[in-house]
């Protein structure tokens, strides 16, 4: 029978599974499958799986409950194999990879950080800082510009925009990876112009969390920073 994966642990965790509900309408009981020195923790996959919240929430409960009792590979909601078997074979398989990351995230969490800058903030000071562009939405305004103007103008607001966002995001990061073990960016959507994932360990945490609250202040007002933690360190598996 189709087997749906929560959680990869080392074999001494404790595996407090009692009082947890697994994911689909009827949730079957959670267990663990062992190999060497790997456990995974599975229940008997529903069928026709959705992303419901309910669902989603116990994905979520299971990680939590793992990770206050030892380090995890949390594994992403919807992760189905064919049988305990399978899932053996995968343990013995990928022993080593995942004894390794194991060790890399032991005693951590995720933090995962998002930015935006207010657009029209950002436009009044490439205007106020560019010659060129606050020249070119002079004559725009004042009628004598070229037929071009607002195309060449365009052109050069949305250069400026990229530079100075790739700028800020690269100052923040610099400023807060001192405190995580390693960092994962992924490519901004939106308005956004940072989204970036922080392992961070227990000892670090609370500078981490005040050093973020800095940034945050220093940069003002005409800046969102959305800061997400702690997370099962999804990003790092």
């Amino acid at each position: 029978m189709a087997v749906y994966i929560y959680s990869i642990t080392g074999k001494q965790h404790p595996l407090r599974l009692d009082g947890l509900s697994g994911v689909g309408e009827s949730p079957a009981d959670l267990r663990a499958v062992t190999a060497g020195p790997l456990c995974a923790v599975v229940s008997d996959a529903p069928e026709d799986l959705r992303p419901k919240r309910r669902d989603i929430i116990a994905h979520q409960e299971v990680q939590k409950r793992l990770m206050a009792d030892g380090t995890v590979l949390p594994m992403r909601f919807g992760l189905i194999a064919e049988n305990d078997e399978a899932v053996r074979l995968a343990l013995e398989q990928n022993a080593a990879d995942y004894t390794d990351r194991l060790q890399v995230l032991e005693g951590c969490t995720e933090y995962h950080l998002k930015a935006s800058q207010d657009e029209d903030a950002l436009l009044r000071q490439i205007l106020r800082e560019s010659d060129v562009a606050r020249e070119l939405n002079d004559e725009i305004r004042g009628g004598t510009a070229a037929p071009d103007a607002s195309l060449r103008l365009g052109e050069l607001v949305a250069q400026e925009v990229q530079a100075r966002q790739e700028a800020l995001a690269a100052g923040v990061v610099e400023a807060l990876r001192p405190f995580a073990r390693t960092l994962d960016t992924s490519q901004p959507t939106g308005s956004d112009f940072l989204n970036v994932s922080f392992l961070v360990t227990e000892d670090q945490e609370e500078t981490f969390l005040a050093s973020e609250l800095s940034v945050a202040h220093q940069m003002g007002d005409d800046f969102d920073f959305r800061l997400n933690g702690p997370l099962p360190p999804y990003s790092f598996v």
